[in-house]
């Protein structure tokens, strides 16, 4: 579990470890992986079961990732699911963000997934077996005002996930892409310090989820190799809607999306109408804040 010394990762880590697995956490932070480490493994299910932490930067040199990757497996053997979970956040106007801010999130939440699944798929298609999960987010669906440094990297996962799950399925490997909402995490903390007012009232819309539940549908939708996996019913209407040419699981899941395309594109209009609503009226505010305050 990459990114898993907190957050969503974390949770996943501990809900793998209660399913009786061997899990390796890598993460940027040594003194909260150990932390992590140590909580993961009051919920051990046999003696057996090992927490091995790699303090390893997954986003910027491959060669490293690629060995401490290579030397976990030696250790406990061949990644059976890898999830793709390291990421960050910033929030703002486009021009407000700096520039460099939109290299950061796009070598952190997107090549920081296409190392650790390069570093893996050699081992997994010898095997004839696996699964990497990719933690996107309904950013990735839908591109919301203040996310335009976020929202691309998160989009191109889905890319990244559709393209190799058509390479990989006749070896038996199954790809996930995970939309999780705005979900109560560190993480999502700091982000919303930064907030413009117009992305608080359009998140304010939907609910907060934790991550624990997050986790265990992320968890459940990894092994059973479900190609999309979301979490709620706005969760589940937003994947309907963006369902495009992706993969899918089962005949059923194709008919479900054929048959509630149009009715949930209706709904979707709505929402779209009012975050449009949402956004000019902070406009005209903030526009007639600046005009009082230039006539006094």
């Amino acid at each position: 579990v990459t990114g898993g010394s907190s957050g969503i990762g974390k949770c996943i880590a501990i809900e793998c470890y209660k399913q009786g697995a061997f899990i390796t956490l890598i993460a940027r932070d040594e003194n909260k992986l150990l932390q992590t480490k140590k909580e993961i493994e009051k919920y051990s299910v046999n003696d057996k079961q090992v927490v091995l932490c790699i303090s390893v930067d997954v986003s910027k040199d491959y060669e490293q990732v690629e060995n401490v990757l290579k030397q976990a497996q030696e250790k406990l053997g061949p990644v059976d699911m890898l999830v793709n979970c390291a990421g960050t956040s910033v929030t703002g106007k486009f021009e407000d963000i700096e520039v460099n801010s939109f290299e950061r999130l796009m070598a952190v939440n997107y090549l920081g997934s296409v190392y650790p699944s390069r570093a893996v798929i050699a081992t997994m298609k010898e095997r004839r077996m696996g699964r990497i999960v990719f933690v996107s987010s309904q950013a990735g669906q839908l591109g919301l005002f203040g996310y335009t440094a976020y929202s691309p990297t998160k989009f191109a996962l889905r890319g990244l996930a559709e393209a190799l799950q058509m390479e990989v399925k006749p070896y038996n490997i199954y790809i996930t892409v995970a939309y999780p909402p705005d979900t109560d995490t560190p993480g999502f903390a700091e982000e919303s310090k930064t907030k413009p007012l117009e992305t608080k009232l359009i998140s304010e819309t939907s609910s907060v989820c934790q991550a624990e539940q997050v986790a265990r549908v992320i968890v459940k939708d990894g092994v059973q190799g479900n190609f999309n996996s979301s979490v709620g019913s706005d969760g589940y209407m937003l994947s309907i809607l963006t369902s495009g040419m992706s993969p899918v699981t089962s005949i059923m899941e194709g008919l479900q999306q054929v048959v509630c395309m149009g009715i949930f594109r209706i709904v979707g209009l709505f929402y779209l109408g009012s975050f449009d609503s949402i956004v000019r009226r902070c406009m005209m505010q903030r526009e007639k804040s600046e005009s009082t305050d230039k006539t006094e």
